[in-house]
């Protein structure tokens, strides 16, 4: 497996992983690899002198969250369908801001009607509602920016 740090001709940046060399430019050549931010298909590799050694932890700041419960699962066949889906879901959702936690207990304990939300939650707020079976996924901070 290859990781590169890639680039979009709008200058995000991000990383792609690939079988190998061959299977990057194969991917590319074929519009396959696409930028997560903005969708643009003219990418290219870039230099990179990082190397990651250890797993990187939830920080202690703020974070994005999402319910997920009652959402379709997403079947797509390419990389760009699977994110322009996954963006929709996401902007599907209703923002609840730093009520998350508690709007989130809610739903999961039956007080309120089920529904699709999305907050902001400390790394100690998502402990506690995993602790308590609640179902959330950390969203990466280019899904929360709308691209159009």
């Amino acid at each position: 497996m290859i990781i590169y740090d890639l680039i979009c001709s709008h200058h995000h940046t991000f990383e792609g992983w690939f079988a190998s060399a061959a299977a990057f430019v194969a991917q590319r050549d074929a519009g396959q690899v696409r930028c997560p931010v903005c969708d643009d298909s003219q990418v290219e590799k870039r230099p990179s002198a990082k190397v990651r050694t250890a797993r990187e932890s939830v920080s202690d700041a703020a974070t994005e969250t999402v319910s997920i419960r009652g959402m379709q699962n997403v079947s797509t066949h390419t990389p760009s369908d699977f994110m322009l889906k996954l963006r929709e879901m996401v902007q599907s959702t209703e923002n609840v801001g730093e009520r998350f936690p508690e709007e989130a207990r809610k739903i999961h304990y039956h007080e309120i009607p089920a529904r699709p939300i999305r907050g902001q939650a400390s790394a100690e707020d998502v402990e506690a509602l995993a602790e308590e079976g609640i179902d959330l996924t950390l969203l990466p901070p280019f899904l929360m920016h709308d691209v159009h």
